[in-house]
């Protein structure tokens, strides 16, 4: 398998505000949101970041994406530096993060054309991806429905759709199932592997054991910025699940701290 994206040793600090220092129940202004991060996702794989809420997942994938830059470290998307080469890793990408808002008075139909010729798509090719991609994920019916009267759901089929508008070999989502009903949960999923099969390198953080057991082929366990264990999924869960495993990492750094 091909490597597609090396991260190396990133690190990333915020400062806080005198709300979330309180929030966060802390005197520092400084946050270490991730913490010599290095890790590396291949074609034709999916790569789960594992880790509770504030773990620098969301940083993480940002910092992959170009959204921010690493304050040491650096990244390389098909050997281009997200540091020094942003503009050419951007179009490489496809990214999908719940920061991603639609504007309530805008269709699917105007946003997926939007997206395309923001992205140098000729229309003929954006029609026939927008045909496929809104029968496949049922859009269709509703592509000419204000995305203020469409369901969470709907909303969220649609935030894909759009994000993957380019057809970039690399995809990176974050919580894509988080706060979807079982069924679209499904859907995307399935369109997860779907990619997989089809050569696409794909990281998704989260936070649910059971999707990274599912959909990934290695994962890495994130905790406090740091990343505590990567490998491939199967030899990981060898002698028991993932939750025990992520739990037993988690009480080591508990005792360590203590």
């Amino acid at each position: 398998m091909q490597e597609k994206i090396r991260v190396e040793n990133i690190s990333k600090t915020f400062i806080l505000s005198k709300k979330q220092m309180k929030i966060d129940r802390t005197t520092s202004k400084y946050k270490v949101a991730v913490d010599d991060l290095t890790f590396s996702a291949f074609s034709g794989e999916i790569y789960g970041l594992l880790g509770p809420n504030g773990a620098g997942k969301t940083t993480t994938l940002r910092c992959i994406s170009t959204l921010i830059k690493p304050d040491k470290g650096d990244i390389y998307v098909d050997d281009y530096s997200v540091v020094n080469d942003a503009h050419t890793v951007r179009s490489k990408i496809g990214f999908l993060t719940s920061e991603l808002k639609l504007e309530d008075f805008f269709t699917p139909n105007y946003l997926f054309d939007f997206f395309s010729k923001l992205h140098g798509i000729p229309s003929d090719i954006a029609n026939k991806r927008k045909e496929l991609m809104f029968e496949k994920f049922g859009i269709s019916d509703f592509r000419e429905v204000k995305i203020a009267e469409l369901s969470t759901g709907m909303r969220q089929k649609i935030q894909i759709v759009i994000s993957i508008v380019h057809d970039p070999e690399i995809i990176i989502f974050d919580e894509p199932t988080n706060g979807l009903d079982i069924i679209t949960a499904k859907v995307v999923t399935d369109f997860l592997i779907e990619l997989k099969n089809l050569g696409k390198t794909i990281i998704v953080s989260t936070h649910i054991f059971s999707l990274v057991e599912k959909i990934c082929d290695r994962v890495g366990i994130i905790l406090d910025g740091k990343l505590k264990l990567s490998g491939k999924l199967d030899e990981i869960i060898k002698m028991k699940s993932l939750e025990d495993v992520f739990f037993d990492l988690v009480k080591e750094e508990v005792t360590k701290d203590a």
